[in-house]
């Protein structure tokens, strides 16, 4: 059955040949029954997981380059330890964070040009998100080179702090990798070309580990040792990802580097800024609560327990980036080839499937309740305090599955500026208030903060469901086929981003 949209870019000759990916020829039927449902629930859960599967490999191969040379800095000494923990959690991590959100906006542009079959336009869009997330770099760069004085600031230790700004301004060259990444990621993930990612990932993390112990132990090079490795394993990724690129395996997507790029690039600078809010919002959240933590009257305890249930979290975190990844691809796709009721079924395919994977991380929490702690701390009174929050910890195991799918059908949709105004209703308006009112005037502690600011992610999960249910899907093909118009240079009316 043919798509209502009657758009003369939209036309089945541009859908490219691919089955994993880009929309099928003809937009699905409606679903009538039961039985069309599950048949319809099968194809779509291949294409998702075709996605999804990569996409987790990826990002933990990625997570874990940071938690092995934090691993080996463990061995070298404590300060060390604080130094190396400290630069990756506050000063890359923030980094990061801006980097990522940026980098989103491609996701939406090259997603749905992609479903269009604009595909000569995905190599420009890239080269216009190198230039923004590079000249981001040279700002992001002064928090490197003035990371002592900003520590000191922020309450750390002398010795902590110099230590962590030496090894910040070793880092430098991860920044720009990270710039450099970026783009490249979303540029493949939007041709489905995620398996090569995986296993470009994988080698760097084999030989990161292995050049680590090397350098960091072996040799005695230390902190300097780990820089220097760090450092090499993410230009890895992105040379080699590069000269995949440049090896001719994209066809019309990489035509080489064009002047191009340098047009509409403040109209791609608002809705790249939009996309780093939109995200950065949501990174910040959970670390504001370890922050506002170290403010209860039994700090450390509190810091040290809060510290292992959001590590347990950021693993199973990346699980839930992977199906992100997956379904702003596939919603891009689908919209940008004019498959709305595909769009919208993809929508339910992963929020069944990232509820199925919560509930069964949490199931698995409550099993081995008593016996998880002890891997952390053999501190009792810290083992303690998180088996109380087990049931927290629980059920953000769940919502924390299920919100970032959500956020990947924003990105898919490009509704970025729009979450980013939910993000700030629901985590610092609502959320954070009621954190602060149970944990510090009703003395609820820790637990009080933890309630509170949970209470805001369910808030603005309910808002992101609702909003997936009102859409008018049609209307969201239509407005895609306009965004690839104004970004392809077409004449067209420009949407509001």
């Amino acid at each position: 059955m043919e798509s209502n949209i009657d758009s003369p870019l939209l036309t089945s000759k541009h859908i490219p040949e691919n089955p994993h990916f880009a929309g099928e020829v003809e937009d699905i039927p409606p679903i009538t029954g039961i039985n069309d449902f599950f048949i319809q629930f099968g194809v779509e859960s291949k294409k998702l997981w075709y996605l999804a599967g990569p996409a987790i490999f990826t990002t933990v191969c990625q997570y874990s380059l940071g938690a092995i040379t934090q691993t080996f800095a463990g061995h070298v000494g404590t300060l060390d330890l604080a130094a190396f923990s400290i630069e990756n959690s506050v000063i890359a991590g923030f980094s990061l964070g801006i980097m990522v959100g940026m980098g989103s906006a491609l996701e939406t542009l090259c997603g749905q040009a992609y479903g269009a079959g604009q595909i000569d336009m995905l190599g420009i869009y890239m080269q216009r998100s190198w230039i923004i997330l590079f000249v981001t770099g040279l700002i992001m760069m002064f928090l490197y080179i003035f990371a002592t004085p900003f520590l000191l600031l922020i309450g750390q230790t002398e010795a902590i702090s110099h230590a962590a700004g030496k090894m910040a301004l070793w880092m430098i060259p991860q920044l720009f990798a990270y710039a450099a990444n970026y783009p490249i990621a979303k540029f493949l993930q939007a041709q489905s070309k995620i398996m090569v990612m995986s296993y470009i990932s994988g080698a760097a993390l084999v030989f990161h580990t292995l050049f680590s112990w090397l350098l960091m132990l072996k040799l005695g090079w230390g902190l300097w040792g780990g820089a220097v490795v760090l450092n090499l394993s993410w230009w890895f990724m992105v040379v080699a990802q590069m000269i995949y690129i440049l090896s001719g395996t994209c066809g019309q997507a990489w035509s080489g580097f064009s002047w191009a790029a340098f047009s509409n690039l403040w109209g791609f600078v608002k809705l790249s800024f939009a996309s780093a809010i939109m995200l950065c919002l949501e990174t910040w959240y959970f670390m504001a609560l370890i922050l506002f933590a170290g403010y209860l009257k039994n700090a450390e305890i509190a810091v040290d327990a809060l510290s292992i249930c959001t590590n347990i979290l950021g693993w199973a975190v990346m699980i839930a980036i992977g199906f992100n990844a997956a379904i702003s691809v596939r919603v891009s796709n689908e919209l940008g080839a004019a498959h709305p009721r595909t769009a919208k079924f993809s929508v339910v395919v992963v929020v069944v499937f990232s509820f199925i994977v919560g509930v069964l991380l949490a199931v698995l929490l409550g099993i081995f309740r008593h016996q998880y702690p002890a891997i952390f701390s053999s501190n009792l009174e810290v083992q303690q305090a998180v088996y109380a929050l087990t049931p927290l910890l629980a059920a953000c195991l769940i919502i924390n599955n299920i919100q970032p799918a959500l956020s990947g059908v924003a990105i898919g949709a490009g509704w970025q500026a729009a979450i980013a105004y939910i993000n700030i209703a629901c985590y610092y308006v609502f959320g954070v208030p009621l954190g602060l009112t149970l944990g510090f005037a009703l003395n609820w502690g820790v637990k009080g903060i933890w309630i509170g600011m949970l209470t805001g992610t369910v808030v603005q999960t309910i808002i992101l469901v609702w909003i997936c249910v009102r859409t008018n899907w049609d209307k969201e093909a239509s407005m895609a086929e306009e965004r690839i118009r104004k970004w392809s240079g077409q004449q067209g009316v420009e949407v509001e981003q």
